[in-house]
């Protein structure tokens, strides 16, 4: 990662969540995480952007410096620092080039504070999984954006959920008998959008054309799916659904098929509800990230595809998201392949006898076969969570 004026671009947020008694800081535009190359500890390592996997090399503690902030990497105990070219961790002491404000990006609240302290202690923000993007830059000011005396506030808790449950009231209607095609941003104002004619069913056809396909770094948001949804939304790269809103999930809410491994998607707020099967079908390659987003009455959140003739490692990363039950599973990865699946800030509804599986790992195949079952729940591999992620209600 490489210093560079601050423009306020996606490239240049970031997104704290938290992990363990830190933050994993995850960029914006490319859903990957920051962390220490090849978990050194060693003092000038480059910290760089990778596939976010909740290792404690990608973890940072926000540690109270004078009137800025240390970020601290759990891993190995050393500081951010930017004195080179590019970012790298080094011993923590009072150099400028270690001292960093954390800025809320336009548009969004500024996170909670950190606990007033001295340099060699480590209070953290608000330990919430929503909190919002922020720009960190290095200080060189005397006053930096943070206030030097705040108060930690601290709820919710560990692995809860923020997201409210409430769904929102289209502004109006489209019947859509043909798919929309999208390049680009497209933004639907919140009107309803379900399929007619060729569209117009809501089965588990596996041939079915979605209602919307968006292009490689094409972008969606403020959209109702209606009934029937048809095959709901098509990525075929990398792509950005904000705000979209699936009231009867039809064969898929959305299918993500773009073919490199640096494919990158990004589902932000909205919600699902009344799938039969799957909610977020992954059949291409890349990471997936899903936040600030709940689903209800459904079969898998998540699902990388178990029997597809070309098959591909799939990571996804899933935090604040409210899952109300009757469900299936909310993650379901294919460890054969090398899939991921991390997750943090989840809340389950209605499941008093732990009927929904959190993560469930299977044996994937190319051949069309049905997957096997192999196992389930964290195992620090490729479901990656700790029982304190997962609150239920």
């Amino acid at each position: 990662m490489a210093q560079a004026a601050c423009g306020g671009g996606a490239e240049q947020t970031w997104q704290l969540t938290e992990s363990g008694d830190g933050f994993t800081v995850e960029a914006l535009h490319s859903g990957l995480c920051a962390g220490v190359r090849g978990d050194s500890k060693s003092a000038g390592t480059a910290v760089e952007q990778q596939t976010c996997d909740g290792g404690d090399a990608q973890v940072w503690k926000v540690s109270a410096a004078g009137d800025a902030y240390h970020l601290v990497n759990t891993h190995s105990g050393q500081c951010l620092d930017a004195k080179a070219a590019r970012t790298r961790q080094d011993s923590c002491d009072k150099a400028l080039t270690k001292s960093w404000t954390l800025k809320a990006a336009s548009g969004v609240a500024p996170s909670p504070a950190p606990d007033s302290a001295s340099p060699s202690s480590s209070p953290s923000p608000s330990k919430s999984s929503a909190s919002p993007s922020a720009s960190a830059s290095p200080s060189k000011s005397a006053k930096p954006t943070a206030s030097p005396t705040p108060k930690a506030t601290r709820t919710p808790a560990a692995g809860t959920s923020t997201v409210s449950g409430s769904w929102p009231t289209a502004t109006g209607g489209m019947a859509v008998s043909a798919s929309i095609e999208v390049s680009g941003s497209y933004d639907g104002g919140l009107r309803r959008f379900a399929g007619s004619g060729a569209l117009g069913g809501d089965g588990q056809d596996e041939d079915q054309d979605p209602i919307f396909e968006l292009a490689d770094g094409a972008t969606l948001k403020n959209v109702i799916l209606g009934a029937p949804a048809a095959d709901g939304v098509h990525c075929l790269g990398s792509c950005t659904l904000e705000n979209v809103w699936w009231e009867d999930v039809g064969e898929d809410a959305a299918t993500f098929k773009g073919k490199s491994a640096s494919a990158r998607y990004l589902v932000v707020g909205g919600g699902a509800r009344k799938a039969d099967d799957k909610v977020f079908q992954h059949n291409g390659g890349g990471t997936l990230t899903i936040r600030d987003f709940q689903v209800a009455d459904f079969g898998k959140l998540y699902r990388s595809c178990g029997n597809c003739e070309t098959q591909y490692e799939r990571h996804v990363v899933i935090s604040n998201v409210r899952v109300t039950g009757p469900g299936n599973s909310v993650v379901g990865i294919n460890a054969n392949y090398g899939d991921t699946a991390v997750l943090s800030g989840v809340t389950i509804v209605g499941d008093s006898g732990r009927d929904i599986s959190v993560c469930t790992r299977f044996q994937g195949n190319s051949s069309g076969d049905e997957p096997s079952v192999i196992g389930s729940g964290p195992d620090g591999t490729y479901c990656r969570y700790s029982t304190s992620s997962i609150t239920y209600r």
